[in-house]
């Protein structure tokens, strides 16, 4: 068996669109579901030397904690960019006054209860 090395690099900016990292993120999962299938293969396979074996094995495991570190940090980039668009859209709102919110309250009682209390001494 032929030991083969094949990596993918990803690099992200502040610009992506959520769409592309979930495209990414998506085909780093179907290149680790089939490394994990490759991994599984070699483990079993008893068609190779001990050395060769243990060499295509710990090659697999790099490319496998490579990819997983990549969908870590596409996923850890998509959440900072969703803080920042809540964080934009947070301050673009106008903060509701306590004169409006006071209106609002006034507005949903009926007129003439809660507004006068009769003191009889």
């Amino acid at each position: 068996m032929q030991i083969t090395s094949s990596t993918s690099s990803s690099a992200t900016t502040s610009g992506s669109s959520a769409a592309g990292s979930a495209s990414q993120i998506a085909k780093l999962q179907a290149q680790l579901k089939e490394l994990t299938a490759q991994l599984k293969q070699v483990a079993t396979s008893s068609d190779m030397t001990a050395k060769a074996k243990k060499q295509q094995l710990q090659l697999l495991q790099t490319q496998i904690q490579s990819i997983q570190q990549q969908i870590a940090a596409l996923q850890q980039a998509q959440q900072q960019a969703a803080a920042a668009k809540a964080e934009k859209n947070k301050k673009t709102e106008p903060p509701a006054t306590a004169a409006a919110t006071e209106a609002a309250r006034k507005k949903a009682q009926p007129p003439g209860l809660g507004t006068k209390v009769d003191v009889y001494v």
